[in-house]
């Protein structure tokens, strides 16, 4: 190891911070209701709960960035009136937020010491590049980073940024990083990357508090885990209690087993295809499956597997260079989504910010995007029509926002997802493929998420359902297919699902065994 942390973090006393009663109050609204909150040098906290508990609020007066309504900070055993934003850097206290902050066209040292950069002798007082690199080269070292100082931002994977979000904590001395939802973009070896740096930050007692909607990241990482429910601390669970069923008891007030609801109905006939389809991403390979009206079939696999790239094919994103598909027995060509939409196939994609959404544009408008034609008289959007169909859908789905003329951009997670699927619902869908569709929302949004397609399943849609989640391909799927290098490994029926069994075709082995009753 190049260098260690030892030196900046050097006598720091084992407990240094403690929130006690910590309220926020806002018109009308308690978002914060006597929050205690302790942290020990070294020490891993897992901070979860639904979007809407608390946890932005908490590490916003963590930061600085919001003053409490009432309760006491103490860092070191002293009592702090109010934390500042220049306070809490002080403190030793860092952010590492889900959007990145950083500066696509510098360096990575430059986004590091971004304001602090060391400076030359003489009149021009230009930055020392030089000096610049070196000083970051140990902080990157030490977070087992694989790219150099002067690599430019733009040049890097989001894996990589978000190490050099860490490296700019450390050089202002972190004693505390908060990371929120570090994971959300990430694939899984990239996943296990981040998780081994945090690893080695509490092996050098920097403290760390994980926020992540990805339960079981925060089982295999955290010491101990705080739930919110509603802005109160409803649990705070030891390591041996970490378990994600209990988590997820806290955070909404139920079992997990009600979670994904309950079994389908007996499925009825093919509504979509696959017959050795091939495509660009592994045109020596061919995925041949079928999804049937009334079914749920999850798409497995390894990063890489080229599930999405399948998903995109058959909603004609990209082209399919052998075989062919068919839409209710009958054969059709999908070569565009203008094609795939005409024929009721319709994707709800893996990034909803980039592919599924007009951010700036209003709810009522990104839900009538794929519709204007029904929806206009003589080329000309009846705007009253649209309205009242961006109110029905919001209804339908349970949208929380104050006014479908609000922008997409203003809604959490769970909520702009149900917007897109909210845009193809008005449209009779035959065929549904929902690509990562719980990605970066809480627990309690999982579960309308997994409700809607649920009663979708119940109206004879097909459901292919792409997902990385183990658990939930396992508790929403009827049945599972398997992908490895661009071919359907196997499939699985109930009878079968096993992470163990999963994995074994995702890694390219056959063996299948029955699950344990």
């Amino acid at each position: 190891m190049a260098a260690t942390l030892t030196p900046i973090i050097g006598g720091m006393p084992h407990s240094f911070l403690a929130l006690t009663g910590i309220s926020k109050l806002y018109p009308g609204v308690t978002a914060l209701d006597g929050v205690d909150l302790r942290v020990s040098a070294g020490e891993v906290i897992g901070l979860v709960g639904e979007n809407g508990a608390g946890k932005s609020t908490l590490m916003k007066i963590l930061g600085g960035v919001v003053e409490a309504t009432g309760g006491e900070i103490e860092i070191d055993g002293d009592r702090v009136d109010r934390l500042s934003v220049n306070g809490s850097m002080r403190a030793g206290i860092a952010f590492v937020h889900q959007e990145l902050n950083l500066f696509d066209n510098l360096s990575a040292a430059a986004n590091i010491f971004i304001g602090r950069e060391p400076l030359k002798g003489g009149p021009l007082r230009l930055i020392d590049t030089e000096a610049l690199n070196r000083q970051a080269k140990p902080l990157l070292d030490q977070l087992g980073a694989d790219f150099r100082p002067d690599t430019k931002v733009a040049d890097l994977s989001l894996a990589q940024m978000q190490l050099v979000e860490i490296a700019k904590a450390l050089s202002l001395k972190a004693r505390l990083v908060i990371m929120d939802e570090p994971t959300s973009s990430l694939t899984v070896t990239e996943t296990n990357r981040l998780l081994a740096v945090i690893g080695r930050l509490k092996a050098e007692r920097v403290a760390v508090i994980f926020i992540s909607h990805r339960l079981g990241e925060v089982k295999q990482v955290a010491d101990r885990v705080a739930v919110l429910r509603d802005g109160r601390l409803v649990a705070e669970l030891a390591r041996s209690e970490i378990e994600t069923g209990t988590m997820i008891r806290h955070m909404i007030g139920r079992d997990l087993k009600t979670l994904y609801g309950p079994p389908a109905a007996p499925p009825g006939h093919a509504v979509l295809e696959l017959a050795d389809v091939r495509t660009s991403y592994r045109p020596d390979q061919a995925a041949s499956f079928s999804v049937r009206a009334g079914e749920i079939l999850g798409l497995a696999g390894l990063v890489g597997s080229g599930r999405t790239e399948l998903a995109r094919a058959v909603f004609g994103l990209e082209p399919i260079l052998g075989g062919e598909i068919r839409i209710d027995g009958r054969k059709v060509g999908l070569r565009s989504p203008r094609e795939a939409i005409q024929h009721g196939v319709y994707l709800v994609p893996e990034d909803r910010k980039r592919s599924g959404l007009i951010l700036s544009f209003r709810i009522s408008h990104n839900i009538s995007l794929a519709s204007l034609k029904s929806l206009s008289r003589r080329g000309i959007v009846d705007g009253a029509a649209e309205r009242r169909e961006a109110e029905a859908q919001k209804k339908n789905l349970d949208i929380r926002c104050l006014d479908t003329t609000a922008e997409a951009g203003s809604l959490s997670g769970g909520n702009q997802q149900k917007v897109v699927l909210a845009k193809w619902l008005s449209m009779q869908p035959r065929v549904l493929i929902f690509d990562e569709p719980t990605r970066g929302i809480d627990v309690g949004a999982k579960n309308e998420i997994y409700r809607l397609m649920r009663e979708l399943s119940d109206r004879g849609v097909g459901i292919l359902m792409i997902s990385s989640d183990m658990e939930e391909v396992i508790g929403v799927s009827d049945r599972i297919a398997v992908m490895h290098e661009g071919a359907i490994a196997g499939f699985l029926d109930r009878s079968q699902f096993t992470e163990e069994n999963v994995l074994s075709l995702a890694v390219g082995r056959a063996a299948i065994r029955e699950a344990a009753e």
